[in-house]
């Protein structure tokens, strides 16, 4: 089972094997409400079925049909479609209007892949995953009046690989190399705007996420529906027991490995959960006290601990007396879980996973409808150069 940007690559990878060709369809800019954010990207075959989606299901379709006959010259377009009741404007670079009422425009980068004409950006995608390590791109989403620079081209940005690219001359090139940098220490896309004496350029800086990483004490029944539901989520699942009959492979096919290690030597995991979400949900009290001891004395990103409030306090108490200082306390969360009201296994891995979620994005995990705030936080952007939306002609 496979999804999000694991599908993606799956897809690339057999494409590859049978020699095929593909247009990619990635959102570079949402203006208003939208469901998916920049980023998101769809893989359109030749032939088959596509994979990945940019929307909630209103523009893929569409996006499909005329993907092919949009980049027939074999250079990279931008499409913009807008999810508004409707659309009086007669421009000719008005967006493709759905009627949906969401009140949204999408800006979405298509690109041919191919063998001979392979996209760079696929390639860094797949180191990112391969590494675990981050890397940026910045990809010209509007080029005004600089006929220098094209839609689609690009800069990039990787610890392993360097940067590589190339868009305007030494001194612009090398701000957005800058901006590109503060993407990857800043862990956050933006829109940004360059202008010299031709011209001025709208460029998306990406960044691009290594995979999510879920590190599981407990090899229960309980935690096969949290393993199966974090794979949708397209992360990357190990599951720890100190049971060997637990700890079986066969009994959880979702997840990417599954490793029996006995919970009393010294702890040596630290480089498989630093960094990743933890749970620890052995239903054994000494298990739970080795893991979770042990885990606060490194950096996961968030450590849930199942088990009523009572225990877990016992739990810390009997920890802090042989290890006073845990670094990674702030980072705990008991009893694991929002509180939904569930009480199944998949209930309970519901419950997991929104905390987790919430906690990645600095979120509480209230109901939207209290909300106040939008949604989604918006894509930073640099607005200080870019000219009114009614004057720009995308080359």
């Amino acid at each position: 089972m496979l999804s999000g940007i694991s599908a993606l690559l799956e897809a690339l990878r057999a494409l590859e094997r049978d020699n095929g060709q593909a247009v990619l369809a990635t959102v570079v800019k949402v203006e208003g409400s939208a469901y998916r954010r920049p980023g998101a990207r769809m893989l359109i075959p030749l032939y088959g079925t596509t994979v990945g989606t940019i929307s909630g299901g209103c523009l893929e379709s569409e996006v499909a049909k005329k993907a092919w006959w949009l980049t027939d010259s074999g250079e990279p377009v931008i499409r913009r479609y807008s999810t508004a009741t409707q659309d009086d404007d007669d421009d000719q670079d008005a967006a493709l209007t759905f009627g949906l009422g969401c009140n949204g425009t999408v800006h979405v980068l298509l690109e041919r892949h191919s063998a001979d004409r392979p996209l760079a950006v696929l390639e860094l995608l797949r180191q990112v995953r391969e590494s675990g390590e981050a890397g940026a791109v910045a990809a010209v989403i509007g080029s005004y009046r600089n006929a220098r620079v094209r839609v689609g081209d690009r800069l990039s940005l990787h610890p392993s690989l360097g940067d590589s690219g190339r868009l305007l001359d030494a001194a612009l090139d090398a701000e957005v190399r800058a901006d590109l940098r503060r993407t990857l220490s800043d862990g956050r896309s933006s829109l940004r705007s360059y202008r010299d004496e031709r011209g001025e350029i709208e460029v998306f800086c990406e960044y691009l996420a290594p995979q999510r990483r879920l590190v599981i004490f407990g090899a229960g029944h309980d935690v096969q529906p949290l393993t199966h539901m974090a794979k949708l989520l397209d992360w990357h699942v190990t599951v720890i027991d100190g049971r060997a009959h637990f700890a079986r492979a066969e009994r959880f096919p979702d997840a990417d490995t599954v490793l029996q290690v006995d919970a009393r030597p010294p702890y040596d995991l630290h480089t498989l959960t630093d960094g990743a979400m933890v749970a620890i949900m052995t239903h054994s009290y000494s298990q739970d006290r080795h893991w979770l001891g042990s885990v606060l004395q490194g950096s996961p990103a968030y450590i849930g601990q199942l088990g009523p409030r009572d225990r877990t306090e016992r739990l810390l108490d009997e920890i802090r007396q042989h290890s006073p200082h845990l670094p990674a306390l702030g980072r705990l969360y008991y009893p694991i879980g929002l509180d939904i009201g569930g009480d199944t296994p998949e209930s309970v891995a519901t419950a997991i996973l929104a905390e987790m979620t919430a906690a990645i994005n600095q979120r509480t995990g209230g109901m939207l409808k209290h909300r106040q705030a939008a949604i989604h936080t918006p894509t930073a952007q640099d607005c200080s150069e870019i000219e009114p939306e009614s004057r720009r002609t995308a080359s």
